[in-house]
């Protein structure tokens, strides 16, 4: 097969979808590798997750620099440092700045637990409840300077069940975070998937057609 894709993984908390895709580049034939995770906070337990891979993990604390454009740019240079191609939000809680962004246009990708563009932002799961929507999901998409915007790559539809918490909605949503964010990265990293303008094209239709997840 050609060269794995080099990738870098931005993380902020405990890292269950960096597991995700740890799992996923485990795999001989998958088109990408994980090169670097880095997060904005020292403490986050997805670092150790990275370390026990044999991942370099870096903390770049975001409280030390002076405005987001510092810490974007010492950001930025952290990852081409390590030779990175693509770049994996996962759960990673700080805005970018359009510079950044546009920096790794196209080459960066988000996963979001709603079905975009519907309840964007904080909270999700709460906006979902209060909406009284019967389906939710999750989103892999490329990253623009607006929050949780750009290009929606694949998505995965769950059930919104009677008596639903925002805590049992969203356990639910996160195993759809699973399986479709390894999924959406082996897509663009094989080159089957790309953007036009700012919609995404698929090497095949079927490559981006969404995941249903049942009842459970």
């Amino acid at each position: 097969m050609s060269a794995r894709k080099r990738v870098g993984v931005l993380i902020s908390g405990r890292g269950s979808n960096l597991q995700a895709l740890i799992e996923a580049c485990a795999a001989p034939d998958y088109p990408a590798e994980i090169v670097t995770v880095i997060s904005n906070r020292p403490e986050a337990l997805g670092l150790e997750r990275a370390r026990k891979a044999g991942i370099a993990a870096l903390a770049i604390d975001h409280k030390t620099y002076a405005s987001r454009k510092t810490f974007d740019a010492a950001l930025n240079g952290a990852l081409c440092e390590a030779g990175v191609e693509l770049v994996c939000s996962a759960g990673f809680m700080r805005l970018l700045t359009p510079a950044f962004v546009e920096a790794w246009r196209d080459r960066q990708i988000n996963v979001h637990p709603s079905l975009l563009p519907a309840f964007r932002g904080l909270r999700p799961h709460e906006q979902a409840l209060a909406a009284g929507v019967l389906i939710s999901g999750a989103t892999v998409h490329f990253v623009r300077p607006e929050m949780d915007a750009g290009p929606i790559l694949l998505q995965a539809a769950v059930p919104v069940l009677a008596g639903d918490t925002p805590d049992s909605l969203a356990a639910r949503v996160l195993e759809a975070e699973h399986v479709i964010y390894p999924k959406a990265l082996a897509l663009i990293a094989s080159g089957q998937a790309w953007v036009e303008g700012e919609a995404v094209r698929f090497a095949s239709p079927e490559l981006g057609r969404p995941v249903f997840l049942a009842e459970q």
